[in-house]
């Protein structure tokens, strides 16, 4: 039976003041309503939530052989590989005159669609006219206009000829596309660790057998607690979800990146750490290695390095002279001290 909240920990040992490791807090995936859609993505955005795992906290009598639910902690020692990668997405986009012009032209007349008549009259201008407008006033429009034409044309007994395949053939040309990279959309982290445990003794044993129940349990769906509760479970449960945050003793780390609410997507075990199969008396095995993904839920912005987490009011995490001078943060248009590289 999962326990509400706890406390489990490898290696099991004391977390002092100067204790560097990763913090993995369990949450319940709460889906908020509509009005609640803005609370909703500043708790996403800024999970800065307070250490239950404080340095004065941590004793043996937390540490019992469990499995954890909501609000569980589980301590693990700092990765061996540890980095973070930000990316956005761009990509090339192109858009000659012509496709510019007949942009515009549309545009003009979703705006005015009263003068439809006069737009397109415009645009094509009469070719039979003594003084020819729109694009047949000027011959390469008008040469650029019939070979379009005609690679269409063409293109409906199946072949396959563009416009610009007609221009390079005929004049040596093509239309310039005026390439750009274009700014196209957000990106999600993906964070991967590994751990490797080597179980000293039977309470060892036992923190890593319950943290490996522990993240399985809670990264998989649920189909609710009664029959009744899902109308027969015809519906699946959201899994719980993970705060990560690097610590150094009860306080958050101050360089290491920070990280937003994250979903446990995959999770490995190799229960044979030294490629042979060897375990204790009880049957633990020697050496273990545990390989967790992590997804954050949300994407980082701009606004995330505005936060107050990142600005000074944090004095208690350092002492004396011990704090650093950084002034790469703006906040309300006044550089500030920060702590840590942000997200």
């Amino acid at each position: 039976m999962a326990s509400p909240s706890g406390i489990l920990r490898y290696p099991y040992e004391a977390i002092t003041d100067t204790t560097d490791y990763l913090q993995i807090t369990i949450k319940k995936n709460k889906r908020l309503g509509d009005g609640d859609k803005e609370k909703y993505i500043q708790n996403a955005a800024y999970a800065y939530s307070s250490n239950p795992a404080s340095v004065s906290g941590i004793s043996a009598s937390f540490l019992k052989p469990q499995v954890l639910a909501e609000n569980g902690v589980i301590l693990l020692p700092m990765p061996s590989n540890i980095q973070d990668s930000n990316s956005v997405s761009y990509d090339n986009d192109s858009m000659n005159a012509i496709s510019g012009f007949a942009a515009g032209e549309v545009l003009e007349l979703i705006e005015n669609p009263s003068g439809f008549g006069d737009t397109l009259g415009s645009v094509m201008g009469d070719p039979n006219s003594a003084e020819p407008s729109g694009i047949f006033a000027n011959n390469q429009l008008k040469n650029l206009a019939l070979k379009s034409i005609a690679a269409q044309a063409v293109n409906v007994f199946g072949a396959n000829v563009s416009l610009n395949q007609l221009l390079a053939r005929g004049s040596g040309t093509i239309l310039n596309p005026n390439m750009e990279l274009l700014f196209n959309n957000v990106t999600l982290r993906t964070f991967d660790f590994s751990f490797k445990m080597t179980p000293r003794d039977e309470n060892e044993s036992t923190q890593v057998k319950s943290i490996i129940r522990s993240l399985k349990m809670n990264m998989a769906p649920s189909m609710g607690e009664t029959e009744s509760e899902n109308l027969g479970r015809l519906f699946l449960h959201t899994p719980n979800i993970f705060e990560l945050h690097y610590k150094k003793g009860n306080k958050l780390h101050p360089f290491l990146n920070r990280f937003k609410q994250c979903a446990l997507s995959d999770m490995k075990v190799n229960y044979t750490g030294e490629n042979v199969y060897a375990t204790y008396n009880d049957g633990t095995p020697i050496s273990l290695v545990l390989n967790l993904t992590f997804k954050e839920l949300v994407p980082i912005y701009k606004e995330d390095y505005n936060d107050d987490a990142f600005t000074e009011g944090q004095d208690s995490t350092y002492k004396g002279d011990a704090k650093p001078n950084l002034t790469y943060g703006i906040t309300n248009g006044v550089q500030a001290n920060v702590e840590g590289v942000g997200f």
